[in-house]
């Protein structure tokens, strides 16, 4: 457990050692708090950019799918890859560690930076949630927080999957680059699949794409305060795959 806590605090700290960290960070940021600010602004706009579900305006925006499309890919690019390239894996196979204490050792540093990088937009949650606005009537009502915390919840799901996707695509090569590339591609067909234009709601189509697309989990499920079981099938089961994968991925190395 010690060696596990160890490799843990490694590879959290390794983050703030490379610049690429600092530069996901000030770009998410800055994404998130112009969104932040525009919701501010439109409080008092009536439907659901406004009073109703306030995170929808961001999460239903593909600037915002755009941005949050890369950062997992260069989260997770290095956490494999670079050990793979510098011949430093060899070294930490080694060790007395288990192959599974490895991956959870790293999904748990990518995903305790993850965590971090949306602990700033905490700060926003005071003004949204304690915000007295007009409804259509003209009464004064309070903001639901439930949607605000579904959102964030599904987040966390969401970004954990994307998280072990890239750290299995990190365990298969030894360049960064082609590990964030590769990791994107397969990013793509999550966040992709749910900004399609598709009219017919009812079609077996649709029906595949809304179970995959993520922004359409968000826009019509976790912004509005509904937690539908079938998202969170998708995301735990995508984790534990991956992850199960990227264990096997490290035990085929020592069969070589």
């Amino acid at each position: 457990m010690l060696a596990t806590i160890n490799l843990i605090r490694r590879e959290f700290n390794a983050y703030f050692l490379s610049p690429i960290a600092y530069v996901v960070l000030s770009v998410f940021l800055a994404v998130t708090g112009c969104f932040f600010a525009l919701i501010v602004s439109n409080l008092n706009t009536n439907g659901p950019h406004g009073i109703e579900f306030p995170l929808r305006f961001m999460l239903d925006n593909w600037i915002f799918w755009l941005v949050y499309l890369f950062i997992p890919p260069l989260l997770t690019m290095r956490l494999f890859a670079e050990e793979l390239s510098t011949g430093t894996l060899e070294m930490l196979m080694t060790s007395p560690i288990r192959d599974w204490q490895v991956v959870l050792s790293k999904y748990a540093a990518c995903l305790a930076f993850y965590i971090v990088m949306w602990l700033p937009t905490f700060v926003f949650l005071p003004v949204i949630c304690r915000a007295e606005v007009l409804d259509s009537s003209g009464n004064v009502v309070s903001l639901d927080p439930r949607p605000i915390w579904s959102s964030y919840l599904g987040l966390l799901l969401a970004g954990a999957m994307f998280l072990a996707l890239g750290l299995l695509v990190s365990s298969l090569v030894r360049s960064q680059m082609v590990s964030a590339l590769l990791s994107l591609v397969l990013s793509l067909i999550f966040v992709a699949t749910g900004m399609l234009p598709l009219e017919d709601t009812g079609s077996p189509l649709y029906r595949v794409l809304y179970f995959l697309g993520v922004p359409l989990h968000f826009s019509r499920d976790f912004s509005r305060g509904i937690i539908d079981t079938r998202h969170l099938v998708l995301y735990v089961s995508v984790t534990l795959l991956c992850l199960f994968l990227t264990v096997r991925s490290l035990e085929s190395r020592r069969w070589r």
